[in-house]
């Protein structure tokens, strides 16, 4: 299959997963809009079609609640085959939504979507919706601010694994012991009648999160109560370099707008992160890694999202020699960059989620972070071997970094999108 075959393959299936306003990851397994795969989405219509780029998040945002919370699914219409689905989340919210969110991707992306609008010349016509979506956006990371940072460090605390959008990786299984799944009851997955069962989360892990959203139901989404209460949780390393970023992209949007008051906050963010995020490097590993706010205790886990601290704009000498050391490695004892756990772990599973395979959206930021610090013969590492598994193997929702078998769902939205947007492009 050539490039331009590729680029009308990925083209075609966000037009087939459009559901008129917002798109599905995938029709037959994900049948609903999902937070951070529709920011990543944007991206692919932006390089054929800006309105539509536009709409997807403006769709999102619709679903805003009143205290700036952006869930990480919504319920447009109802689909009685997926699990667990609006009655089981009981938001009791119009529209339908879960009761989580997702990283905070979207400011990013919005702030892309607009440098394209302003590089074609259409800013005029695009900055009346720009100046729409900011409010919401800047509502939705004060919601941060006040429901996932209760120790005031800029980083994110995620109550439930499903909100990091890295649902079983090895960093949650510690922290997930004490949660007690005595009440889960009897259920039937739709993920596993679809998928190769093992790719996908096992039963415990599943009780686990199953209970979770019990008890964020029984407190009625009382974000205050679940953040203190909560037995889950674990300040993410993932979500806090995803927010430092969007923090950073929104401030630039914020001076686009003229809003100085809105830039001078989001800056005190940025301040309090840059000073706070160091609690989440881990000496004994050397690493940047999840950290269970329960115990106190890092994970230890090297992940795909140890390597974000580039794409969030943090710069230690230390630290990043430390980080590319670890980045040079796995680099040399896998064809494909970048698995997300440490092939040299022993829990490493080359296929299973998040224990192995490589994700095209993780990829993009990895490899974006690192181009824009300076490390270009990295990053084009890690755009190269996204391109390759993509070009060889097909759209799939992830893939493995031995052989590049592709895994999860097929004729994926988000992997089109990155496709079209970052992957396809020569080495430069």
């Amino acid at each position: 299959m050539t490039i331009n075959d590729r680029d009308e393959e990925a083209r075609a299936i966000l037009r087939a997963n459009d559901r008129g306003g917002y798109t599905v990851p995938n029709g037959r397994v994900y049948p609903f809009q999902w937070n951070w795969d529709s920011a990543f989405v944007a991206l692919g219509f932006d390089t054929f079609d800006r309105n539509r780029a536009w709409q997807e998040l403006e769709t999102l945002l619709g679903a805003q609640w009143e205290n700036g919370f952006l869930p990480h699914i919504v319920f447009w219409q109802d689909d009685p085959g997926y699990f667990p689905g609006p009655a089981v989340w009981g938001t009791g919210r119009t529209p339908v939504t879960s009761g989580i969110t997702q990283p905070p991707v979207a400011a990013t992306v919005v702030r892309k979507l607009w440098d394209s609008a302003e590089a074609a010349g259409d800013g005029g016509a695009y900055r009346p919706r720009l100046a729409a979506l900011f409010p919401k956006l800047l509502a939705w990371h004060r919601w941060f601010r006040d429901f996932r940072d209760p120790e005031q460090r800029g980083v994110v605390v995620a109550m439930h694994p499903w909100e990091t959008g890295r649902d079983n990786s090895p960093e949650w299984d510690a922290p997930g012991e004490p949660i007690d799944i005595s009440n889960v009851g009897d259920y039937v997955r739709r993920d596993t009648s679809h998928l190769d069962a093992k790719m996908r989360p096992t039963k415990l892990e599943y009780d686990r999160y199953l209970a979770l959203v019990q008890f964020g139901r029984a407190t009625g989404w009382d974000h205050g109560r679940i953040s203190r209460k909560n037995p889950f949780r674990v300040a993410d390393i993932g979500m806090s370099m995803i927010l430092l970023r969007a923090n950073r992209d929104l401030a630039v949007l914020a001076r686009v707008l003229g809003d100085e008051s809105a830039a001078a906050e989001l800056d005190d963010l940025i301040e309090r992160a840059e000073r706070g995020i160091s609690w989440l490097w881990d000496d004994k590993t050397g690493t940047w890694c999840s950290r269970d706010l329960v115990t106190g205790r890092h994970s230890g886990f090297i992940t795909s999202t140890s390597f974000l601290s580039f794409y969030a704009g943090l710069a230690d000498p230390a630290r990043d020699a430390a980080t590319l050391a670890h980045f040079d490695r796995i680099g040399a004892s896998v064809p494909y960059l970048m698995p997300s756990l440490d092939p040299a772990d022993p829990g490493f599973q080359m296929i299973r989620y998040w224990r192995g395979p490589v994700w095209a959206v993780v990829n993009y930021m990895i490899g974006t972070g690192l181009t824009e610090a300076g490390e270009t013969d990295r990053g084009e590492r890690v755009r190269g071997d996204t391109r390759t598994l993509i070009e060889r193997n097909g759209l799939y929702e992830a893939f493995s970094p031995v052989d590049g078998t592709g895994s999860g769902g097929d004729d994926f939205s988000w992997t089109s999108a990155i496709w079209l947007a970052w992957a396809r492009q020569p080495r430069s």
